[in-house]
């Protein structure tokens, strides 16, 4: 009875320390592209006279993002993108770890 136990968990394990990379990538997509928008709307609706000094530098790495309404929208798009990427990748490699220890 105690073998068909840790078999059952050992099975168990290994289905669990996996990670879907897909479903990583869409809440990175999420995250990412949330993160860029809502921080530019926050420094639109705060105003100021100099407004997003760090953040415009965005458009550097971001062609076309700026600290505009239009730039929060081209903004959620690319952090979106780079969020969807960084997940993806964050899965498969930790899944080729995993896959490793096998």
């Amino acid at each position: 009875m105690s073998g068909q136990i840790d078999d059952e968990v050992r099975r168990l394990t290994r289905a669990v320390v996996r990670i879907h990379a897909g479903v990583l990538a869409l809440v990175g997509a999420v995250l990412g592209g949330s993160a860029i928008f809502l921080m530019t709307i926050w420094l639109l609706v705060k105003g100021g006279p100099k407004i997003g000094l760090h953040l415009r530098l965005l458009n550097q790495f971001f062609y076309g993002y700026s600290v505009t309404w239009s730039g929060s929208l081209i903004g959620l798009v690319y952090g979106a993108i780079v969020g969807a990427i960084l997940g993806w990748l964050i899965g498969t490699i930790y899944n080729a770890v995993v896959g490793l220890r096998r």
